[in-house]
């Protein structure tokens, strides 16, 4: 019986025995295993074979002191491998005493815990560089609230200057239409952040479930995972800056640029209503303000969705295409959203004039956006119906 105990501790640790003064007198084979040496590498070599030169030398002699005293030392010890690796045991050691309580040998009874050591030193880093990562992120948010609150007083200052300039009628319209455009696109930073938030919050629980499963790999893929949701929350922000920035002024631009722009923004809505966006471009450059015509493509887009909804449309198609014709820049956006009544077809301009129920619409939209091709980009917005179908068409001059 006392035979088999034996034989199972054996099996199951890692087992060394020294003679009083730290030679090696017995090891298992676990022992071997782990350290690389075979036996007769070991048996008659001190026991700092294997010791590690980045211990330090005072928990040797703590070490030692307490078997000195026969007492039972207890510790995790960091040691090397003949192959140089490194390998950490949660370590025992026993004096055995004679019948005279005399020290005649010391045994060691160790069992390996290298996986949980490095994980933990593996989570550590990784939490140094989360608190970077989040102090970072801190100063991002601090550093884009500055200037989007800087560009809401510039943004005031440019609608005043309009206003000054227009009749009152004009001028009322215009700020009604650029707040409605501010407070559609603070709408989709909410609707683009929603999920992301979720997803982050998700992932952070995640990685505290890996720590807690001492997952490795479970905690690196997460937080890979968290930084690259941050890093797709910091670019939502970084695209609306550049939406609303006042210092805007003519120059040629790329009117297949403008229109990708306003897809991104639009990104999570089309997504979630479910609506294909076919797309046909040739790179065409025009004289103007490349912003606004993305908040004309935007405003089309957002209509061509409404009519989706109030429709009932099941299958959802926008195609937008870019094409020049007899020297002019024409894009067309049609849908598949059923059409435009006839008794509409020419009201559909007008300021005020909507189809929608009050809470979903100003009226604004196309009137701003006809506004926009003709004065700011010296074109023309047109609209063409058939059964089911309804093509935007605008046309913008290449000289």
């Amino acid at each position: 019986m006392l035979k088999q105990y034996k034989e199972a501790i054996e099996k199951s640790n890692i087992i060394s025995k020294t003679d009083i003064n730290g030679v090696i007198t017995f090891v298992n084979d676990e022992f071997c295993n782990i350290s690389g040496y075979t036996k007769n590498e070991l048996i008659g070599q001190n026991h700092n074979i294997i010791r590690h030169p980045d211990v330090e030398d005072k928990i040797y002699k703590l070490l030692w002191e307490t078997i000195k005293y026969k007492k039972v030392y207890k510790d995790t010890l960091k040691n090397l491998a003949k192959d140089g690796s490194t390998f950490y045991v949660n370590t025992t050691i026993i004096p055995i005493l004679d019948k005279n309580e005399n020290i005649i040998e010391y045994v060691a009874i160790r069992y390996d815990t290298t996986k949980e050591i490095v994980l933990r030193e593996e989570l550590q880093k990784k939490e140094i560089e989360y608190e970077e990562l989040n102090k970072s992120l801190e100063k991002i948010v601090e550093e884009k609230t500055r200037e989007l609150k800087e560009l809401n007083q510039t943004l005031e200052e440019r609608v005043q200057d309009e206003i000054a300039k227009n009749e009152e009628r004009q001028r009322v319209m215009f700020w009604q239409s650029r707040h409605a455009s501010l407070g559609q696109m603070l709408a989709n930073i909410a609707h683009q952040w929603r999920q992301p938030l979720t997803e982050l919050s998700l992932a952070m629980f995640n990685i505290k479930k890996a720590f807690q499963n001492n997952s490795e790999d479970g905690v690196s893929k997460f937080y890979t995972e968290s930084k690259h949701i941050i890093r797709n929350m910091s670019e939502t922000i970084d695209d609306f800056t550049n939406f609303f920035n006042p210092h805007k002024e003519k120059h040629y631009f790329n009117i297949s640029d403008s229109i990708r722009e306003s897809l991104v923004l639009l990104e999570s809505i089309i997504d979630d209503e479910m609506i294909t966006v076919k797309t046909n471009f040739e790179d065409i450059e025009v004289l103007g303000i490349t912003n606004e015509l993305t908040q004309v493509i935007i405003n089309l887009v957002n209509n061509s969705k409404d009519a989706f909804i109030y429709n009932s449309i099941l299958l959802r198609e926008i195609s937008i295409i870019t094409k020049k014709e007899n020297n002019f820049a024409v894009i067309e956006v049609q849908d598949n959203a059923g059409g435009i009544a006839k008794e509409n077809l020419e009201k559909i301009f007008e300021p005020y004039f909507t189809t929608k129920h009050k809470s979903r619409g100003t009226g604004l939209g196309l009137f701003m956006s006809r506004m926009i091709c003709e004065q700011g980009l010296n074109g023309t917005l047109d609209v063409k119906t058939k059964k089911y179908t309804t093509i935007f068409s605008i046309k913008i001059p290449l000289d």
